[in-house]
C-alpha cells in the first residue's frame, strides 16, 4: 500500500488510533522510501529495518488489543529517527566517526526509552558530523546530509542528517540535539520548524554528559504541533542530570492549539561575532517575519545585540574542550577528521582554571543580559547569516579557515546554548531559487509554550506544509 508521505506524526498517530493505517504498512512506506531517496540525501547513516518492523507488528497487536484506543501512547506506530549521537541498544552508534565505526551501542540514552514508551518505531540513525562538532553534516563514515531542496547544498548540522530526513518524506519527524545550533541549523537549511528546548528540558544521559549545559536533545518537524508531540514526549529529567527545566505550564502541543495573546517582541539581526555579513537574503527573512509579527498585533521592539562578541571566545573555548571529551583508543586519533583533531589540540591547551574563567565571564555577560531580556516575551533574529551553503563549503577548508567560515555562517543560535534559553527556528521565507531561509526566536528560560504558541500562529498566517522540495514525489 503506498502512503501519501505528507502526513505528519500526528496525523499518522490518529489513524493507527483510529485503524485506518496500519503501524506495519506505515514503517514499510517509509523504509521502502529510505531504500530508494536516502542515496540521493544522505539522511540516515544505518536502517534499522529488521527491527523496526518488529517494533511495528508489536504496536499493530497493541492496537488490535486495545479495549481503548485513545489510551494507546501518543506515537505509536509513527516512525522517528534518531540521531548517531546518541545510543539505541543493539544499533550501531558511530558518533560521526571512523573511529567507531563498527561500534554497538549497550544502552538506550533517556530520550530513546521515552521516544521508545510514547509507542514510536525507530527506523535508524540519521547522519552527524564526527562528535557534532561542526554545522553541518559531512564525515568518513558515510555520505553527506544534502537539503531535499538542493542536493549541491549542505543540510547543516549537526542534526543535518535528521531534518535531511524529514525534509525528504524519509520520517514524519525526527529527534535531533542541539549544542550550538544543531536543530536550528538544519532546520532553516531545510525548512522545518525545529526547537531548541530550555535547559535541563530533556534528559542527557545516561550516554551523554552535560557538564557545560549546552547541549540537548529536541524535536524537528514540518508543523509546530507535530514538534509540540515530540517534545511532550521527549521532555523530562532523569537521575543524575545535572540540571532541571522549569516544569511547562500544561502540555506544549495545548500551547499549539492556543493563540499567544499580544507579545512583546525584540528583535535583532545585529551578529554576536565580529566580521559577520547578513546576506540580503537572511535579512530580508528576517524583515518579512517582523512585519508579520506586528501584521498579527505584537509589539516588535528593536534593540542591540544581548550578548555581542564577548560570548565568542569563552564558547570557543568550552567548544574544543568539548571535543576532548570522547575518549579515543590508543592509536585511533589518526582516524579523526582534520578539524576534530584541530579542536582537540586547542582543547587539550585549557587549563581547569581558564574553563572556570570562561564560564565566570560567560555567567557576568548574562547577568547583565538577562534582566533586559526578561522584559520580553520573545526575540527575533535571522536563524543563520548566510542561505544553504554548497556540500564542502566547510568541510574542504583547512582547519582553522573551516572553523571562521562556520562562525560567520552562524553567528546568532550559540547564545542560546549558552544561556540555556529555548529557541525556535520558523520556516518562513524561500529565496528566489527555492531555498529554504529561516527565522529565529528565542525566549525566557522555561518558555518553550510561549514560543510554541506563536509559531503556531506564524504557521496559521504563512502556511509553510505544503512547500516541497523537488524529490517529494
Amino acid at each position: 500500500m503506498t502512503l501519501p508521505h505528507d502526513l505528519g506524526a500526528m496525523r499518522l498517530a490518529a489513524a493507527v488510533r483510529a485503524r485506518e493505517l496500519s503501524p506495519v504498512e506505515i514503517t514499510d512506506h517509509f523504509l521502502e522510501r529510505i531504500d530508494r531517496v536516502n542515496p540521493q540525501v544522505g539522511a540516515y547513516v544505518t536502517v534499522t529495518a529488521e527491527s523496526a518492523r518488529e517494533q511495528a507488528r508489536a504496536a499493530e497487536k497493541r492496537v488490535a488489543a486495545a479495549s481503548d484506543p485513545a489510551a494507546l501512547p501518543p506515537l505509536l506506530g509513527v516512525p522517528v529517527p534518531v540521531k548517531d549521537l546518541n545510543a539505541v541498544n543493539g544499533v550501531r552508534l558511530t558518533l560521526g566517526s571512523k573511529v567507531f565505526h563498527d561500534r554497538i551501542a549497550r544502552t538506550d540514552d533517556n530520550v530513546v526509552v521515552r521516544l521508545r514508551e510514547a509507542g514510536s518505531v525507530l527506523p535508524g540513525k540519521t547522519q552527524t558530523p564526527e562528535f557534532g562538532l561542526p554545522s553541518y553534516s559531512e564525515n568518513g563514515v558515510a555520505p553527506p546530509a544534502r537539503t531535499p531542496w538542493d542536493l549541491g547544498r549542505s543540510a547543516g548540522g549537526s542534526s543535518g542528517g535528521a531534518a535531511a530526513a524529514v525534509a525528504a518524506g524519509l520520517a514524519p519527524a525526527a529527534q535531533g540535539s542541539d549544542g550550538g545550533g544543531s536543530i536550528r541549523i538544519p532546520s532553516s537549511a531545510c525548512g522545518l520548524f525545529g526547537i531548541k528546548p530550555t535547559r535541563g528540558r530533556v534528559s542527557q544521559g545516561p550516554v551523554g554528559a552535560d557538564l557545560f549545559g549546552l547541549s540537548t536533545s529536541g524535536p524537528i518537524a514540518r508543523s509546530v504541533r507535530d514538534a509540540a508531540l515530540l517534545l511532550d514526549v521527549m521532555a523530562g529529567p532523569a537521575p543524575g542530570d545535572l540540571y532541571a527545566a522549569p516544569p511547562p505550564d500544561g502540555t506544549f502541543l495545548s500551547h499549539a492549539e492556543r493563540p499567544p495573546g499580544r507579545l512583546r517582541i525584540a528583535r535583532s539581526i545585529e551578529p554576536n561575532a565580529d566580521g559577520v555579513e547578513v546576506h540580503p537574503d537572511c535579512a530580508a527573512a528576517y524583515e518579512e517575519a517582523s512585519a508579520l509579527l506586528e501584521e498579527l498585533g505584537h509589539e516588535v521592539v528593536d534593540v542591540p545585540s544581548f550578548f555581542g562578541a564577548a560570548l565568542v571566545p569563552h564558547f570557543e573555548l568550552l567548544w574544543g574542550v568539548m571535543a576532548t571529551l570522547t575518549e579515543v583508543p590508543e592509536g585511533r586519533e589518526h582516524l579523526l577528521q582534520p578539524l576534530t583533531r584541530w579542536l582537540r589540540e586547542r582543547g587539550r591547551a585549557v587549563t581547569a582554571t581558564e574553563v572556570l574563567r570562561a564560564h565566570a565571564s560567560m555567567q557576568a555577560v548574562l547577568r547583565k543580559a538577562f534582566p533586559v531580556m526578561n522584559g520580553f516575551d520573545a526575540i527575533l533574529h535571522p536563524t543563520l547569516a548566510q542561505p544553504p551553503v554548497p556540500v564542502g563549503y566547510f568541510h574542504d577548508q583547512e582547519p582553522i579557515e573551516n572553523f571562521e567560515r562556520q562562525t560567520r555562517f552562524t553567528p546568532f543560535c550559540a547564545a542560546y546554548n549558552i544561556s540555556g534559553q529555548p529557541a525556535v527556528n520558523v520556516p518562513l521565507h524561500w529565496t528566489a531559487d527555492g531555498l529554504p531561509i529561516g527565522v529565529m526566536l528565542a525566549g525566557r528560560l522555561g518558555g518553550e509554550g510561549t514560543l510554541i504558541s506563536l509559531s503556531a500562529q506564524l504557521e496559521e498566517a504563512r502556511p509553510w506544509i505544503d512547500r516541497r522540495p523537488p524529490l517529494w514525489d
